[in-house]
Formats: C-alpha cells, sequence, structure tokens
C-alpha cells in the first residue's frame, strides 16, 4: 500500500535526522572537551561557549526530531477516512499530500508526495474536505479525488 511505503520513507529520513542530530551532539561534545586552555583565556572561553552552542541546538533539533516521530508512529495508517485530517493521504488533480508534518517531498515510484502539516496554507484548504471537493489554491482550481 503506498500510504505505508512513504510512511515507511519517512521514518528512515526521520531515523537518518536523529542519527546526525546524535553524532553531532557527540563531536561537539568532543571538540569542546578537548579544546585545551590557551594562554588566551577569553579565546578558551569563547570556543567552548560556541561548542556549548552547538550541543544545545542538536539536542533541540534531536529532541523536536523523536518527538514528531513518536507523534508519526501513533498514526493508524489502515484507518478509513472520510475527510482530510492528520494522517491522510490526499490525492488531488494536482498533488498529492500526506498530512503530517513539514517533512517535504517524497517520491515513490515515479510519483511525489508533499509531507506538508494541517497548519499549512495548503493543509488549512485541505483540512476538513471530502473526496470531490474542490478548492482554489494559487490561482489553481482543484479537486480531491481520493483520500487514503
Amino acid at each position: 500500500m503506498i500510504k505505508e511505503q512513504i510512511f515507511e520513507k519517512i521514518i528512515l529520513l526521520l531515523n537518518q535526522r536523529i542519527e546526525f542530530a546524535r553524532q553531532a551532539i557527540n563531536s561537539a561534545k568532543e571538540s569542546r572537551d578537548n579544546e585545551t586552555k590557551s594562554s588566551v583565556g577569553d579565546k578558551y572561553e569563547t570556543s567552548r561557549t560556541l561548542m556549548q552552542m552547538e550541543v544545545e541546538k542538536n539536542r533541540v533539533q534531536l529532541t523536536k526530531t523523536e518527538m514528531l516521530k513518536s507523534e508519526l508512529l501513533k498514526i493508524n495508517l489502515r484507518q478509513k477516512l472520510k475527510s482530510v485530517e492528520f494522517g491522510s493521504l490526499v490525492i488531488t488533480t494536482q498533488n498529492n499530500y500526506f498530512i503530517l508534518s513539514a517533512i517535504g517531498k517524497i517520491d515513490i515510484e515515479n510519483q511525489s508526495y508533499f509531507c506538508i502539516s494541517l497548519a499549512s496554507p495548503i493543509g488549512k484548504l485541505l483540512h476538513t474536505k471530502k473526496v470531490g471537493d474542490s478548492f482554489s489554491f494559487q490561482g489553481n482550481d482543484i479537486e480531491i479525488t481520493e483520500i487514503i
């Protein structure tokens, strides 16, 4: 089922982001901890502070990505949805949208799927619409042909 294929690719992408953030945290910690105190104390403190800021930035990114993954794993991919809501795969006459989070474009079998949030401009327009409903976005008339 295409919805599961897209979802698996998203989870793989999130796992890669999590691993990258962990590696960046460890690298910044090592750099910070290995910084030798030079004769100029301010340079040493500035370098350590910058490395600590890098650690914190990557911790925030790691936490956000882990929370997103946890939230996505709660979705019932087999649930039949009658209207567009969180977890919907929406096929339209223009593009395909997976309503999850602003993850970006995922390509499966030569087809593009845009992973967007309900808070995005197109997500707000799609929310609660049903198959056969039409809406206008950026001057284009778009019809929902399927909700998976």
